[in-house]
């Protein structure tokens, strides 16, 4: 099963949950993303011919995160740009979910393992506007 969350026409987060399955490949987000997501399932013997990417210039604007759920069980809340809370999504062992646009938090329901990939350089306290006390259903702004 895959979920994408939205804000009117924005993605705003994708959710891989660990029972997904499909033959062949696939990606779920547009080719404009500077984080792509994919799904592959390929049977014993498939091979992917060796290769390298090329060095392309790419201008980053955006980070989005991607976080595995090795383990346990985590709520995401997830915000508009503006810091207005959208919806809260529980993903457990398994799940995969792209923060891809917007704000999110994270509370740990269940002692978890937690893989997170990102763009970089990070730059440090630069890198993150503090979402304000959450008052969900739309209460909540960000502190800019």
């Amino acid at each position: 099963m895959v979920e994408k969350i939205l804000d009117n026409e924005a993605i705003v987060a994708i959710i891989i949950r660990s029972q997904y399955n499909n033959e062949g490949i696939e990606f779920f987000t547009p080719h404009n993303f500077s984080q792509q997501l994919g799904y592959m399932s390929r049977p014993k013997g498939y091979n992917v011919q060796p290769h390298t990417h090329r060095i392309i210039e790419r201008t980053v604007t955006l980070t989005q995160e991607v976080l595995f759920v090795k383990s346990g069980k985590v709520r995401i809340s997830l915000f508009d740009n503006d810091g207005v809370f959208l919806d809260d999504k529980i993903v457990g062992s398994g799940d995969v979910i792209l923060l891809a646009s917007g704000g999110h938090g994270l509370e740990v329901l269940e002692d978890a393992e937690i893989v997170e990939i990102k763009q970089g350089p990070y730059s440090g306290a630069d890198d993150k506007i503090k979402i304000g006390s959450v008052k969900k259903h739309n209460e909540s702004k960000a502190i800019i």
